[in-house]
């Protein structure tokens, strides 16, 4: 029984990234850059190196990133107010956008996804996802 949950555990995994990608490339973005525009999104304007130390990428990788989001108009990159030197990444009037129809699309998928569950066996589920992250993170 283990496996046969492990299984289908890995098939809805698959299934989730496939359709987040899937709906990410509708919008002509990668998972990297949506992580990208979601921690602007979350956090505000922020240096490219602020950037590459929270999502734990290279500077070579950000800055990468940054640059494809600039060219198809996500994000700009403005000077500091306070540091002349250094400039921020700030989303742009379509980068906001982006953000807000990430948000709804999880929702949407969400409400798809456990559709038809019902409210106690959905905290049963949450409650179980719960433990097998724990196992994971203490691995």
């Amino acid at each position: 029984m283990t496996i046969e949950a492990f299984e289908r555990t890995l098939e809805l995994a698959v299934l989730l990234r496939e359709e987040m990608e899937r709906r990410l490339a509708a919008d002509g973005l990668t998972p990297a850059r949506a992580q990208v525009l979601r921690e602007l999104g979350g956090r505000g304007p922020l240096q490219q190196r602020e950037l590459a130390a929270t999502l734990e990428v290279s500077a070579r990788n950000i800055t990468g990133l940054v640059d494809g989001l600039a060219a198809t108009g996500f994000v700009t990159r403005e000077p500091h107010p306070d540091d002349r030197r250094a400039t921020l990444v700030t989303l742009t009037a379509r980068g906001t956008a982006a953000v807000r129809a990430m948000a709804d699309g999880r929702a949407e998928a969400a409400a798809a996804l456990f559709a038809g569950l019902a409210p106690q066996r959905l905290a049963a589920y949450t409650a179980d996802l719960d433990v097998l992250l724990g196992n994971l993170r203490k691995a």
